[in-house]
């Protein structure tokens, strides 16, 4: 007869799984539009010698007979094909087909040379040229799109269009990044680099990274919330004239007569920031607006009639799901003759608090968080960092974020320890405590037992989301946190980068777990809630600090780049989260390792396969 604990856990692991399979079905279906658009997974050798990947959806509308226009878009640095999801939903069931690209370097695509980011280099001209090629594409109606670096690749995918013998491009809308406002030669000349294509930028009020206007020693002269007023904008609007009868706005058309065209010129300017800009309704809205009015539509339906937030939601169940799987699968696990050694037979009790010992574990936490905020802060402003980050000069490291975030984490992890031994020493020792029955010291079989617990529980999580990759071609993700299928080089990188993520993640386990277990209003969950709280404050902080004088002044925080608070976001949520993970799997093993293993492990795969890779 199964015990309460078995009962207990194989409902929450048989809904784990409920929720990844309603996840996959109805995002699915949303992006599919009902079952009437066909996605298709693409990977070809290009003209510049590397596999480019790609997402084609392809509504049922189009046909050889019936040809639709086509829309390539493209994510931003960082970031992969999928985030592009609210475009490729929109625009599809409305009967564009619509070609998703990984960038070279991105998701599932080669690797990019350090130094070919230019023109072909991202790949957008590459799917701009196989496109025109399908039988059911409107070759007159071929149009890019992308966001941040995404943008820059249509910029490069028009350069390499004006030097084809048959240019293929007739539409173009830039999100989150400059147009190219003057002679590519001559930066101090306006011209129209575009021709007679329609054009559009999307110029987001609280952009990052652009929309600045500077004067002839590179002083900031406007904030990105003024854009629309600087000549580079006028200049746009005027089709590459400096022109100033009149001041162009906002959000209207308009119209020019170049070679015999008819072309069209608009920037939108909503109030958001740049990392909102694929995930916000208002960008959708005006991304349909634009090809709508390029194009027109095969199946026309209104901009705000938007459907793509329903497969955020689904996404975002199965981020849920494969949360919670780590536990429930973990704890399954124990039952079996393999792990069984594994299981905590003892009752699990919180250590009763007393005024000294919760004034170490305030102070620990604290102190924990300040130096957490400050070391994020220095490494960011290190210059020996730099290009090691940003991939600007050649290094052994492929992946200069997750290398940013790993050693910050090893930083926050030596720094635990240290933490640790101190409180041990000055006070734990004195109190009794027993780093055996804590947990720290379980000896090497446990060890290296708990490890292989790990890894089957690491690879059976992953194992679902390519399942759900193979049969539906969603993944698990909200917004910038992301966990998707991958491809086999991936792996060998994640094992590169695993030792700095296990320093942070294994001694956060044995601190959140072995150090910091008092009773807080004798409610364990209190106990948790602080803890995970603690374990993102720092991150959220600094957040909050960076978009409170952003949205207030109109700029960043000097010398606090707006990335590094970028990729703070997935951070917070995963640390929040870890403390939970590893909280749960304690109780049920009394070791902090495991918990500590499976996080370091997760955390790592989704660090390597959301980012760039530069080819050594």
């Amino acid at each position: 007869m199964p015990t309460p604990f078995v009962r207990k856990n194989s409902f929450w692991l048989i809904l784990s799984l409920v929720l990844c399979l309603v996840s996959a079905v109805g995002a699915f279906f949303v992006q599919t539009n009902g079952a009437t658009v066909a996605v298709k997974d693409m990977r070809w050798e290009t003209s510049s010698g590397r596999e480019l990947s790609a997402l084609l959806y392809k509504p049922a509308s189009a046909t050889p007979e019936n040809k639709a226009p086509v829309v390539i878009v493209s994510h931003g640095w960082w970031n992969s094909r999928e985030m592009q999801d609210a475009n490729y939903v929109e625009l599809a069931k409305r009967g564009y087909v619509v070609v998703s690209i990984d960038m070279y370097g991105h998701g599932n695509s080669d690797p990019l040379p350090l130094g070919m980011e230019a023109e072909n280099g991202t790949g957008m001209y590459d799917a701009v040229k196989l496109v025109a090629q399908l039988p059911y594409i409107d070759a007159t109606q071929i149009g890019v799109s992308g966001h941040s670096n995404g943008a820059r690749a249509a910029n490069y995918a028009v350069v390499a269009d004006n030097e084809a013998e048959k240019p293929l491009i007739s539409a173009v809308l830039l999100v989150d990044n400059e147009a190219f406002y003057s002679d590519l030669t001559d930066p101090a000349k306006y011209v129209n680099n575009y021709g007679s294509r329609d054009v559009g930028l999307v110029a987001d009020q609280y952009d990052e990274f652009f929309f600045r206007s500077y004067d002839a020693n590179g002083q900031q002269l406007t904030p990105p919330r003024e854009f629309i007023g600087t000549p580079n904008a006028q200049s746009f609007l005027n089709f590459g004239t400096t022109d100033d009868s009149e001041m162009r706005t906002a959000d209207k058309l308009y119209t020019e007569t170049i070679d015999g065209t008819d072309a069209l010129r608009v920037i939108y300017t909503p109030a958001q920031t740049h990392p909102w800009g694929p995930f916000s309704k208002q960008t959708t809205e005006y991304t349909i607006d634009f090809f709508q009015e390029a194009f027109g539509a095969p199946d026309p339906i209104p901009a705000g009639s938007q459907t793509w937030q329903l497969k955020a939601f689904f996404n975002a169940l199965g981020l849920i799901g494969f949360g919670m799987f780590l536990v429930a699968f973990t704890k399954a696990l124990l039952v079996t003759r393999a792990f069984a050694g594994l299981r905590r037979t003892e009752p699990f009790q919180l250590a009763p608090s007393s005024r000294k010992g919760l004034y170490w574990f305030w102070g620990a936490l604290v102190v924990s968080a300040l130096f957490s905020g400050w070391s994020y802060v220095a490494l960011s402003q290190s210059a020996a960092l730099a290009p090691i980050v940003f991939n600007a000069a050649p290094t052994w490291i492929p992946q200069g974020a997750p290398f940013f975030i790993g050693l910050w984490a090893a930083v926050n992890g030596v720094f635990s320890i240290v933490v640790m031994v101190v409180s041990y020493l000055l006070f734990g020792r004195k109190s009794g405590q027993n780093l055996r029955e804590v947990g720290v010291f379980p000896g090497w079989k446990p060890f290296l037992h708990g490890l292989g617990l790990s890894a089957v529980v690491v690879v059976a999580a992953f194992g679902i989301v390519f399942a759900v990759d193979y049969f539906f071609k969603t993944d698990f993700r909200f917004w910038v946190l992301a966990v998707k299928a991958f491809t086999p080089d991936k792996v060998l990188i994640a094992f590169l980068y695993l030792p700095l993520f296990l320093v942070y993640y294994v001694a956060n386990s044995v601190a959140i777990n072995s150090f910091n277990r008092f009773t807080i209003r004798e409610k364990e969950w209190v106990n948790t809630a602080i803890l995970a709280l603690f374990n993102s404050l720092a991150p959220l902080i600094l957040v909050i600090a960076q978009y409170w004088t952003f949205f207030t002044t109109g700029d960043l925080i000097g010398g606090f780049g707006g990335i590094f608070s970028i990729w703070l976001f997935p951070v917070i949520v995963i640390l929040a989260a870890s403390a939970v993970i590893t909280r749960k799997i304690f109780r049920a093993t009394n070791s902090p390792y495991i918990g500590g293993f499976i996080m370091a492990a997760v955390v790592t795969v989704i660090s390597v396969t959301n980012t760039l890779t530069v080819a050594s």
